[in-house]
Parts: structure tokens; C-alpha cells; sequence
């Protein structure tokens, strides 16, 4: 058996089961081995769509994926998508063919793409570790939280491992819990105990299996209100004391109550200017208490009055282990009848600016929350559009919602989509884009209908990277490189196999009402010519991020 098959048998063997890529001759034989090992190969159209696919596969099923590539041009296509995963901490395994000889074409240093980029390179260097370096790599995804870049050395595949190099290959262990000091336990117990007005906001950390019920028995003792992160919207789907998404798709009711917490509580949640609006769902004088199991992450964003160094579901159980509190906190009636009225942005009153041409995405929004089944995953693109179907549409669960943000990269929502819905294969799939992303990305809308996936693509379409236009254009600069003529984006779908429907107006919509009720035989594109005159709410404020 030569390197090229002991490493993706090792791959799986070790844990793998998913595996996304683009095949080229440097990844050929050892994608081939994986398949043949029992792994699903799912190809894309593109690197980046494939690194996208296994990062939110990833995120969404709680398991190691594998992004398989070329060497040199296929690893630099997929570097945006890579970005994206190591920056959110993904748990993906980058299984890169690799030249050695600097005077190919293909020649790259695919190390120092990795660590640019915050991923942990590894390499093969022989067949007698090759086994044990795969399985490495995937250790360092499952117990680190990281995403692995795995360089094979085309010269290292040719060669023939020791029998019985197998043997060793085996299911890694989970990442170990990590449990919280018992005296940051007790400090944030007393802090529990002193609150009047204790918010919980929980955020990417706290997706793990468990980590709900913990939270709310909590929260209940404690009186607190629930919120979460972007990132772990739907996590308390559901909860009647739920404020829903904090940072800037809040409703106002949510801002209202998180800035008059006296204690907010961030759980696996980085409380960055994100989630926190920089700062200002803060109350002056709130007291902030982070609890995370990576110790770098405590304060990492802004000074905290206490960091928690441990597991979410672990620190959770151990307070309400300890006992104390039982009073009504922060879920008092007059809280509770606002929330029950309006903590959904698609209940607070708006004016409706649609016009016979264009619909506004609020509107476009709110109708497909009540068209949709319940039971969907929801990807969403970057863009101006981005906050209407995060802050409209809402989810079942974590599990429900894929926000690949962290690199603010736009062309990622459908790709997305795809490794969510492969992980989610009981629910519908419904990505949500601007035309800008959807153009991007339009390749991948093939592997959509490849996979027979029963899809519903929304693209928010106001003929322009909307983010600039309403970011540069009210101080008078010119705008022709951020602005597209019309392009009509369901004939697009319509070529790659979808059933496709231009929606101007609400009366527009009728087909996807008899897309959800029919065959669903083919899937949906969704091309809203939405109203583009002014930008989104939370736009003003994103750009002061950068």
C-alpha cells in the first residue's frame, strides 16, 4: 500500500467521514482511498466553494471534516474559505498535494499560506510516519478546535508503508471538558446571587450537546434573560424569555433589556463589538463575566469584571450545583408581556417602501418566515442584505443557523448552504444571498442540483455591492464600480436545472407557496428584486469596524 491510500484510510479511520474538494492529479489517488474507506466525496466547482462546504459541514454536525485539494493553485483557490474556518475555529482537516521543488509552477509555500491565515500546518515526511501524521492531523482538529492544513508531498505518495501501518489508525478521543476552577465558580455564583437583572448572552461555544438545558435550568434559578451571538442564533428557539439575537440584528426590546442588565454573562461568547454593538448594550454600570475554555479568549475583546476558564455545559451544571438564588430577576410580568408582544424585529411596525418594481427585504422577509417550513438550516452571504433573513427568519435550533462571518468574505453563503443541508439532511435548505455572493458563487449552484438537494435560494438582488454603495454614496463619491446593470439572476437558476421566480411584490411569491407545496422535484431560486434606496440598520455601525 503506497502513502497516497494509507492516508486517506487513515483519515477515516481516525474519524473522517465527509470529505468536500476539487479533484486534480496531486489529490487524485488519496481522495480515491477515502472514498473507497467509506467516506462521502461531495466535488465542488471551485476550492473555495468546497473549503466553504466542509467548514460549515463541520460547524453544523458537530464532526471533522476534510477539504481535499491540488497542490499550489488548488490550495489558493480554497484559501478564502480556509480563512473563514480557522478563524472561527472550525474543526477541519486541509488535505493539500504538495510540490517540493521550488522551480515547478505548481511550487507555493502552502506552510506559510497556512499559518497566514491562522491555520496549524503538518506534513508528511515519510511512510513510515505517514499514518501516524494523518491521524495527527485530525487529533489536532477535534481536540484543538483548529483547522489543519495536511501537505502530502507528491514525491512522500508514491512511496510504500510498512505492513500493518494501519493497525494503529483508530477513532481519536473527543476534546476533553474542560472543568471550571471551583473558586471562579464560586465568584460568579456570588455574582448570580447578587443580581437584580442578570442577561446570559451564548454564543458560539455554547452549541455543544447539553449546553442548552444547562443554560436555561440556570437561567431559571437565577432570573436571567436569554440572548445569544450571531453564530448560535436559535439556540434558544422557542424560550419565552429568549431576547433572541444580541449585537446588530437586535429587535429594540432586546437592546432595551440588555443594556439595562447589572450582569451579563457571555457564555463561549467572545462579546465582541459584534455581539455588543462596541460596547453599547452595556450598561455603565453592568458587571461583565466571561466563561470560555480557551483561556486566550477571556478579555480578549474587552475588559471583563471576571473570566471563567472552563466548558459552558460543565461551568453551567457546577453552578447550579452550588446552589442559591430562586428569585425572579430579571423575568418579571412587565418584562415578560413585552416579550411575549414584540422581541421579533418582524413585529416591531416599519414603513413598508415597496414599490411596483421592488420589494422591500423586510417585507420579502416576514413572508418567507411564514411561507417556509419550520424545520430549515438557513446560510447566509455577506452583504448590505445580510441582517433581513438573520433577523427575520427565524430557526428551530443552533443547529438551524450557519453564519460564516468571521472573515467577512462575500460569495460564501452558498457553499455554505450546501455542507449545512448535507449535515441537516432532515430539513429544509434555505440560503439566503445578494447578488453580488450569488454571481460569485453561481458554479456551485450545479452541485446543488447534482446532489438533488431540495434547496430554496434567496437572492436579495439590488444590482450592486449594496454595502458600499450606502456606505461611500451619501458623501457624494462616484459609484459605477459598485453598481451592475439588471441582471436577470432566475434565468441564471433556470440553466443550472432550478425552478426559478423574479419577485417584485408580495403577490410574487405565490410560487413558492406552490414550490413548498408541490413535488419540490427540482430546487428554488428566489431572485427579489429588492428596494435599494437606502442601507440596512446595522450597516453604519459595521463599518465602524473596520
Amino acid at each position: 500500500m503506497n502513502v497516497a491510500e494509507a492516508v486517506g484510510r487513515a483519515l477515516c479511520a481516525a474519524g473522517v467521514g465527509q470529505v468536500f474538494g476539487v479533484v486534480g492529479s496531486g489529490n487524485f489517488h488519496v481522495t480515491n482511498a477515502m472514498v473507497a474507506a467509506g467516506a462521502r466525496f461531495v466535488a465542488a466547482r471551485h476550492e473555495g466553494g468546497a473549503a466553504t462546504m466542509a467548514d460549515a459541514y463541520a460547524r453544523t454536525s458537530g464532526t471533522v471534516a476534510v477539504v481535499s485539494v491540488h497542490q499550489g493553485p488548488g490550495l489558493t483557490n480554497a484559501m478564502t474559505g480556509i480563512a473563514e474556518a480557522a478563524k472561527s475555529r472550525t474543526p477541519l482537516v486541509v488535505l493539500a498535494a504538495e510540490v517540493t521543488e521550488s522551480r515547478s509552477n505548481f511550487y507555493v509555500d502552502q506552510e506559510a499560506l497556512a499559518r497566514a491565515v491562522g491555520a496549524v500546518p503538518v506534513r508528511v515526511t515519510s511512510a513510515q510516519e505517514a499514518v501516524e501524521q494523518a491521524c495527527v492531523a485530525v487529533g489536532l482538529a477535534v481536540r484543538e478546535r483548529r483547522t489543519v492544513l495536511l501537505n502530502l508531498p507528491l514525491p512522500v505518495q508514491a512511496l510504500e508503508v510498512p505492513d500493518g501501518a494501519l493497525a494503529h489508525a483508530a477513532p481519536l478521543p473527543q476534546r476533553v471538558a474542560v472543568e471550571p476552577d471551583a473558586d471562579e465558580v464560586a465568584a460568579l455564583s456570588r455574582l448570580l446571587g447578587q443580581a437584580r437583572r442578570p442577561v446570559f448572552v451564548a454564543g458560539r461555544g455554547a452549541r455543544g450537546a447539553g449546553c442548552r438545558e444547562a443554560l436555561e435550568t440556570l437561567a431559571e434559578r437565577h432570573g436571567a434573560l436569554l440572548a445569544t451571538s450571531a453564530v448560535a442564533h436559535g439556540l434558544f428557539h422557542g424560550n419565552p424569555w429568549s431576547l433572541g439575537i444580541s449585537g446588530g440584528f437586535a429587535s429594540p426590546l432586546a437592546v432595551e433589556l440588555l443594556q439595562g442588565a447589572d450582569l451579563i454573562v457571555g457564555w463561549g461568547c467572545a462579546l465582541n463589538m459584534w455581539t455588543m454593538r462596541h460596547g453599547n448594550l452595556i450598561g455603565a454600570d453592568a458587571t461583565v463575566v466571561q466563561v470560555d475554555d480557551e483561556p486566550s479568549a477571556l478579555g480578549a475583546h474587552r475588559p471583563v469584571h471576571l473570566g471563567v476558564g472552563g466548558d459552558v455545559r460543565l461551568t453551567a451544571r457546577r453552578l447550579c450545583e452550588a446552589g442559591g438564588a430562586d428569585g425572579e430577576g430579571y423575568r418579571i410580568p412587565e418584562v415578560a408581556a413585552a416579550l411575549a408582544a414584540r422581541v421579533r424585529l418582524r413585529d416591531v411596525p416599519y414603513e413598508d417602501t415597496s414599490t411596483r418594481e421592488r420589494i422591500d427585504p423586510r417585507t420579502l422577509s416576514i413572508a418567507l418566515d411564514d411561507i417556509l417550513p419550520a424545520e430549515r438550516v438557513v446560510g447566509v452571504d455577506s452583504g448590505n442584505f445580510m441582517g433581513y433573513p438573520s433577523a427575520y427568519l427565524s430557526v428551530p435550533d443552533e443547529k438551524g443557523f450557519c453564519f460564516t462571518q468571521a472573515f467577512q468574505s462575500i460569495g460564501l453563503g452558498l457553499a455554505t448552504t450546501i455542507g449545512a443541508a448535507l449535515a441537516q439532511p432532515d430539513r429544509l435548505p434555505v440560503a439566503a444571498l445578494g447578488d453580488g455572493g450569488a454571481l460569485m458563487s453561481a458554479a456551485d449552484l450545479e452541485t446543488v442540483r447534482r446532489l438533488g438537494l431540495p434547496m430554496v435560494v434567496v437572492v436579495y438582488d439590488d444590482e450592486a455591492y449594496g454595502a458600499e454603495v450606502h456606505h461611500f454614496g451619501p458623501d457624494g463619491h462616484p459609484l459605477d464600480t459598485v453598481r451592475f446593470p439588471p441582471t436577470d439572476i432566475a434565468a441564471v437558476g433556470r440553466g443550472y436545472g432550478f425552478e426559478a421566480v423574479t419577485v417584485r411584490t408580495p403577490a410574487d411569491l405565490k410560487a413558492v407557496r406552490d414550490w413548498v407545496d408541490g413535488p419540490r422535484s427540482a430546487p428554488l431560486l428566489v431572485d427579489a428584486k429588492v428596494v435599494a434606496d437606502h442601507g440596512s440598520w446595522w450597516l453604519e455601525e459595521a463599518f465602524r469596524g473596520h
